[in-house]
Formats: C-alpha cells, structure tokens, sequence
C-alpha cells in the first residue's frame, strides 16, 4: 500500500489576475467586455491542498475540502437544482455548526465553447460579496423579524463549489484567508449576477496583490468532493475574506474535457 510519503504532490507556477490595488471594478455577468477591472498579472504558485486537507478550517485558513457525495446528476432540472440546494444547506450544516442555513445563486459553469457569459469561469481573484449583499439576500429570503434577528447574530457567507465531472482544466484556486489583509480588497460591483440581467448590483471585492498570499488548489477534484469556502463572516476578528479564482494550469493537456462545476453561496446563521 502506497504511503502519504509516496504521494505526488502537484503545487504549480501560474499567472493569476489581480486587481490594480486602488481599483474599484465594476463586472458585467453577463457581458463581461463592458466590465471595467484594471488587470495587474502577477506569477503565483498554486499549491496542492491534499496533503493539508485533514487540517484545514474555517477559522484558520477560510476554506475546507469536504468529501461530500450527492445523488444529483441533472443541474438543469429545477427540481433537481432545488433537491441540490437543500443538500448543500445541510452539508454547511454539518460543517459550521449552524442553526440555520440558507442559499441562493446556484451556478452551473464550463468553459466549453459558446457558453453564455454568466456561465463562464471567473478569472480574477475576487470575493463574491460582502456584509451588504448578504444583508440583502437575507431579508429577501427570511420573514422580516428572523432575517434581523439573525443579522443581529452571528452569520457567514459560505460558497459550495462542486465538480460536475472531474475537473481537467480551468480549476479553481482558493487564497488561504489567513494572508490576505482588509487592504488588499477593493470594492467590485456586480452588475446583472446570478445569471440575471435585471438584477439589483451585487458588492463583492478584488484582491490587490501581496507577495504572502498562499494559495491552494485540490487537483483533479472529482464529483463526490466539495469545496466550500468562507466569502464573509459578520464577526470582524473571523478569518474570513477568502479570495478564489480559475486559472490556467501550465500542465493542462489540449484534449482536456471542459470544466463543469456548481457552485451554491449559502449563509450560515449561528
């Protein structure tokens, strides 16, 4: 039997998409040539997460790796969605402590030829939205006295992202929330999200670069396997603020099959 010792690990150098720190951006979901996000490139290394996954946490690096199996195949379906969603709730259940969760804006995304711009990977470390937008989505999704009831409580924005199939290109990278600083983000706002032209903007922010940001990626993740990670914490001293991206793996082969992948954002009341 092959021992930990034996494992490859597969850390890789990359260019990844930052913000000009200083920059606030404005992305269109669903039009993204109209966005404006002023681009500073810089080359990373993305290091395997496997080898860490038994030690990581919310409180500590922002984000786990969850081996979570789901019985849902058909993401179009919106029974099947809905069945999906309440399943992702009750994985960050089991995973924050909560006493209720909640989501909203699930997303199916490829990077296969002629997908819809809402459907496309992001590229460019971001943090999807901040107290503002979750503020928002709860009094849209709870009566009025619990919705503030549970923002007068502790709550956190936690994103599920999911392979649909094995991930072979485009792969997400998390920032391990620890290094990245309240500095180094800066206002984005999203115009038309959630794959719906006629939204309300939602206020997220971009990263700006510093040297000590780690990131981390999980290798050809599989179906059976979740990453969740931590978007927005309500207690200010939380780590929290956790940076994520696709990017372009160097290794990746040219006969890669697309990558297709759900992602659920969920709040956690505590």
């Amino acid at each position: 039997m092959a021992s930990d010792a034996d494992a490859v690990v597969c850390d890789v150098q990359t260019t990844m998409k930052y913000v000009v720190r200083g920059e606030k951006a404005t992305f269109y979901a669903g039009d993204r040539a109209k966005s404006y996000w002023p681009v500073d490139e810089r080359p990373v290394t993305i290091h395997d997460m496997r080898p860490i996954a038994g030690a990581l946490a919310f409180d500590r690096n922002g984000f786990v790796l969850a081996d979570a199996p789901t019985d849902v195949t058909v993401f179009t379906d919106k029974a099947e969605l809905a069945r999906y969603c309440r399943q992702t709730e009750g994985l960050v259940q089991r995973l924050t402590g909560a006493d209720r969760v909640v989501s909203f804006g699930p997303m199916v995304r490829t990077n296969a030829g002629g997908a819809h711009g809402h459907n496309q990977p992001a590229h460019g470390a971001h943090v999807d939205y901040g107290a503002r937008t979750v503020a928002d989505f709860t009094r849209d999704l709870l009566p009025a006295e619990e919705a503030e009831r549970r923002l007068a409580g502790r709550h956190m924005l936690i994103n599920a992202w999911r392979p649909i199939v094995m991930v072979e290109s485009a792969p997400l990278a998390v920032c391990d929330a620890s290094t990245v600083r309240r500095e180094d983000l800066f206002d984005s706002e999203v115009v038309g999200g959630l794959g719906d032209f006629g939204r309300r903007s939602l206020w997220g922010f971009n990263l700006a670069y510093r040297p000590e940001h780690r990131w981390y990626w999980a290798p050809h993740m599989q179906p059976w396997e979740a990453l969740a990670f931590k978007l927005f914490d309500s207690d200010p001293d939380a780590v929290q603020f956790t940076a994520h991206s696709a990017f372009e793996d160097p290794n990746t082969p040219p006969d890669a099959a697309p990558r297709q992948s759900i992602e659920v954002r969920t709040i956690a009341y505590l």
